[in-house]
């Protein structure tokens, strides 16, 4: 099953303004303009995607599905339409897998659910621009070390605001973990193909990162 946006046009104006409020914090973050120009592009193109939808849940931005309708076997062979030919359509269906959609609804759900603060967010959002993974950085340790900060701050904070919620901190930590599962390509696909055409979103993150 695949699907595309009910309403595209609203839709991906209002994850245009995420996308560019997402590279505004990285812009101004001095910390990560004290790395090599190499280790920025790694790192921006390998986490764009889970601070997108952490945008997203901090923005509020909801959006509905519309299914797109396959044709069936039958159909196809009526149309005389070869094995080979109807392989090839399926391999460049439109839309995205609804399933990845629903795994993103189901994160900003839960994000929602937790009510999360401005400072939250912030600290979240330096947890993941600073995760290395198994990506190769010039600076590691100085990654590492930003993302223990933010990760320290946020613990600091939530046990100064949430005494009675000790799990809180764990809870959000599982949630960024989730966050890396989401599929970069559909969020490409769903949200700025009408937008960026062949164009990729990589290459409008690093010019509106003045990156390039």
């Amino acid at each position: 099953r695949r699907v595309v946006l009910k309403t595209p046009e609203a839709t991906c104006k209002r994850a245009s303004e995420v996308l560019l409020k997402t590279s505004a914090f990285i812009r101004n973050l001095p910390s990560f303009h004290h790395m090599p120009l190499d280790d920025q592009l790694v790192l921006i193109q390998q986490n764009w995607a889970p601070l997108f939808v952490l945008g997203m849940a901090q923005e509020g931005v909801d959006f509905e599905l519309r299914e797109i309708s396959a044709p069936s076997l039958l159909k196809k062979i009526l149309l005389n339409q070869s094995l080979t030919a109807s392989n090839e359509l399926g391999s460049s269906s439109p839309g995205v897998a609804l399933a990845e959609v629903q795994k993103m609804k189901n994160l900003l759900w839960k994000f929602w659910d937790l009510d999360i603060s401005a400072k939250e967010y912030a600290c979240l959002k330096g947890i993941i621009l600073f995760n290395s993974g198994c990506c190769t950085l010039k600076c590691l340790p100085y990654v590492q070390t930003l993302q223990q900060e933010a990760q320290q701050a946020l613990m600091e904070f939530i046990s100064a605001m949430f005494h009675g919620n000790p799990g809180r901190f764990a809870w959000i930590l599982q949630l960024i973990a989730s966050l890396q599962d989401i599929d970069a390509d559909a969020i490409e696909e769903l949200f700025f193909r009408p937008i960026l055409g062949e164009a990729t979103l990589n290459v409008l993150l690093l010019e509106t990162l003045d990156t390039k």
